[in-house]
């Protein structure tokens, strides 16, 4: 790791820069006051100002507040949004207050948009098969109720009776319903939790599809569109499933119920039944006007407790960083925000259902005397014996329980509520991707990959085009904007790459260099032009042809090119992407080595093999086919040979084999990340490969080294880079320059990189 050190005007103040910035997940402010208070430097401008003066060569006409704007400007364009809640997830509870409660109709609607599916997908069967013997088993059990009431009755008439006789009968009795009643109350319990857990796999792998498909989740986190999309997935879906057949279930033997014990009860006292209507009926409407914020405020502390729990995961994965910069002054400061905003939303739930629960409570113990009060002038008068109070009891408050269903259970309800409109409006966001709505833009960039085999042009004499069959990448006219500000960042840009025609785009920070390459991989698409990718479907096993996706949209521009539009797996198009940063997964350094081309060859399905009771729709195929052609997986000699090839050989004896498991983002330098990640690129063997930045933590002596190993294997590359040693691996060079709003030429220029160019830039 290295680092930058500076040193302030006073000799106490040691300032470390890591090499990979950490952003807090505070506002802009906030950033400006963690960089000062980790700086020792007075929270006021000008004295910042004054001592940051030596610093700039131009700081007479210095302006921080315009700097820092350029500096925000250049995050965006540089990078995409990494705060995960600017907007949504910022924890402040900015806005909050406004929420508006959702009407009823609102509800319903989501509420079965997202549990629909399930009933009606290939696991339908067996499903609705345990739905139905869950509600055998509640019927069941309703019947069990009606037979105790009875019991019961009979019971305390002998008892009154002071018949001994009767009693120990009716005692047996009690006692054999005992043992045969309650496994159907436990079995019943057990199928109900068995079939919401198939459901919540089911709706996870559903949810994971969709979260995961045409780069969802990466809209999702660069656009902020809407919260902790995680917990929503992990949290309100096993929520949601349990909550709702629960509630299902509860339904329905309510309706039982009522139309059981309603009998009993207007066959005891008619107005006994009124009684029972009027007293529900008042009780169901104060419970709601009392409990009419519980809604919106368990939709917030579902919210803010998410966010907490981010802040705390980000601290984790920014470990060395936060400690390098020694903010965790202002970490606790940000957690301890987050968890006050949490802390008094959570005040104010509790307020609210205390205050509900004075009324519940007081509704549910003076029901344990009014049907006796409203009877007892029959028993007095001898029309009724005294097992018919107690039956009459039992009765009101089974009748009542149906009635009150609201009273009891407005808490449960209100948080059901709320997960309801949390999944509903995921659910919505998932839909709007995949009609591609998420982009409000009316003009896109269109990516389209095309058959190299289709696209060589044939003179008259028969011979082959040369330069049709040596292209590799067109780019023709590219205006690229940035997708939540349409500022533009490269203007009408046209390019052809040939094969082994490397490219270099340099600039300065924030002129759109890597947003380029978020361009070229199909993240961002907001601007206009066209981006065209010459694959090789014969060379490429794993890329399925047109014919055998029928969801792809085929275009012919001519009669010899096919164009292949639509979502398309850049890995099996022979497009390799590496970031500056490379993403470690979790597992073994094998599967390090293999992802992301073979990953599905070695992630194991489960824990202990199969176990029994695993369910088929989570068993997923492998993506990349079956077929006799598909490329053939690396051996083990292979992945020890390309360790050695990125000098890297020596890891396995540190960690003892290629089937250890570690933290590799932790034990592996950024250095080592990268090399690793040139490892990945070597066995993929793809035709064009995207380097962000993607040696800025070696030396130049690995630097040189791995570009020669990708050069040797016949690799053409796209390299984004500010170092001058790069030039030396590149034969063209982009240079792109920050747009003038005010104008409208075009910001970048293409020129040749040869000995004399490669002189003249080493030496300046």
């Amino acid at each position: 790791m290295t680092a930058m050190i500076l040193v302030d005007t006073k000799p106490s103040t040691l300032f470390i820069t890591p090499k990979k910035p950490y952003y807090t997940t505070a506002n802009n402010f906030h950033l400006v006051q963690f960089s000062i208070q980790n700086h020792n430097f007075s929270s006021t401008m000008p004295p910042l100002k004054r001592r940051l003066k030596g610093y700039y060569s131009s700081s007479k006409n210095w302006n921080f507040k315009n700097s820092f704007r350029s500096a925000a400007a250049s995050s965006t364009t540089e990078s995409p949004q990494l705060d995960k809640g600017s907007n949504n997830n910022n924890g402040d509870g900015d806005g909050d207050g406004q929420r508006k409660v959702p009407g009823l109709n609102t509800l319903f609607r989501r509420f079965w948009k997202v549990a629909a599916p399930y009933w009606f997908s290939e696991d339908k069967e067996p499903a609705r098969l345990q739905l139905a013997a869950v509600f055998a088993l509640t019927l069941g059990t309703t019947g069990i109720s009606v037979g105790f009431n009875f019991l019961g009755r009979d019971f305390y008439n002998a008892l009154a009776n002071k018949d001994q006789e009767q009693f120990t009968k009716q005692l047996l009795y009690y006692l054999g319903a005992f043992a045969g009643g309650i496994p159907f109350f436990v079995l019943r319990d057990y199928a109900r939790e068995i079939l919401a857990l198939r459901w919540r796999s089911w709706m996870t792998k559903f949810y994971m599809e969709r979260y995961l498909k045409n780069q969802t989740f990466y809209k999702i986190q660069s656009q902020s569109i809407i919260d902790n999309p995680d917990q929503r997935i992990v949290d309100d879906l096993s929520s949601f499933t349990g909550t709702a057949l629960s509630f299902s279930l509860t339904l329905f033997n309510a309706a039982v119920d009522l139309i059981s014990f309603s009998n009993i009860l207007y066959g005891i006292y008619p107005p006994l039944f009124v009684v029972l209507l009027a007293y529900s009926i008042g009780g169901t409407a104060i419970s709601v006007f009392l409990g009419r914020e519980l809604v919106t405020l368990n939709f917030l502390q579902e919210k803010k407790e998410a966010d907490f729990r981010y802040g705390l995961v980000r601290v984790r994965e920014n470990a060395e960083s936060i400690a390098f910069f020694g903010g965790e002054e202002n970490e606790i400061q940000l957690l301890l925000q987050r968890f006050k905003s949490a802390f008094e939303n959570l005040t104010r739930l509790l307020v609210s259902s205390r205050n509900l629960e004075f009324f519940t409570s007081g509704y549910r113990y003076l029901i344990q005397i009014l049907p006796a009060a409203v009877v007892a002038p029959m028993y007095f008068s001898g029309k009724i014996e005294f097992g018919v109070i107690n039956q009459s009891v039992s009765a009101f408050n089974h009748i009542l329980g149906d009635f009150s269903l609201i009273v009891y259970q407005f808490q449960a309800i209100s948080a059901f509520s709320a997960v309801i409109d949390r999944l509903g409006e995921f659910d919505d966001v998932l839909d709007s991707s995949s009609s591609k709505c998420l982009s409000s833009s009316v003009e896109e960039i269109s990516l389209t990959y095309c058959d190299e085999r289709s696209s060589l042009l044939l003179e008259s004499n028969g011979s082959i085009q040369m330069d049709r069959c040596q292209k590799v990448l067109d780019l023709e006219n590219l205006t690229l904007q940035t997708p939540t500000s349409k500022a533009i960042l490269i203007r009408d840009l046209s390019l052809v790459i040939n094969k082994k025609d490397h490219l270099l785009v340099t600039g300065p920070s924030g002129s759109g260099k890597t947003s380029l390459l978020r361009a070229l991989a199909g993240l961002w698409n907001t601007g206009r032009g066209k981006i065209t990718f010459y694959v090789n479907e014969g060379n490429d096993p794993q890329a399925p042809t047109s014919s055998e996706v029928p969801a792809l949209k085929v275009n012919t521009a001519d009669d010899t090119a096919e164009e292949l539009e639509g979502p398309i797996n850049r890995n099996d198009r022979g497009i390799f992407f590496l970031p500056q940063r490379p993403y470690m997964v979790l597992g073994t350094l094998r599967q390090q080595l293999l992802y992301p081309t073979w990953a599905d060859d070695v992630i194991p399905t489960s824990d202990g093999g199969n176990p029994a009771g695993s369910l088929p729709f989570l068993m997923r195929n492998s993506s990349s086919g079956t077929s006799g052609g598909k490329r053939s997986k690396p051996t083990t000699d292979d992945l020890i040979q390309v360790l050695e090839d990125v000098r890297l050989g020596y890891i396995l004896s540190r960690f003892g084999s290629l089937d250890s498991t570690h933290e590799w983002s932790s034990v592996l330098s950024l250095g080592e990340q990268q090399r690793l990640a040139f490892a990945r690129l070597l066995l993929s063997k793809p035709k064009v490969v995207l380097l962000d930045e993607s040696t800025s933590a070696l030396d130049e002596a690995n630097e040189e080294h791995l570009y020669r190993q990708i050069e040797a294997a016949g690799m053409t590359y796209i390299s984004v880079g500010h170092r001058r040693t790069l030039y030396g691996h590149h034969n063209r060079n982009l240079s792109i320059t920050t747009v003038d709003p005010s104008s409208n030429e075009r910001n970048w220029h293409v020129e040749p990189i040869n000995r004399d160019s490669l002189y003249n830039i080493l030496n300046r």
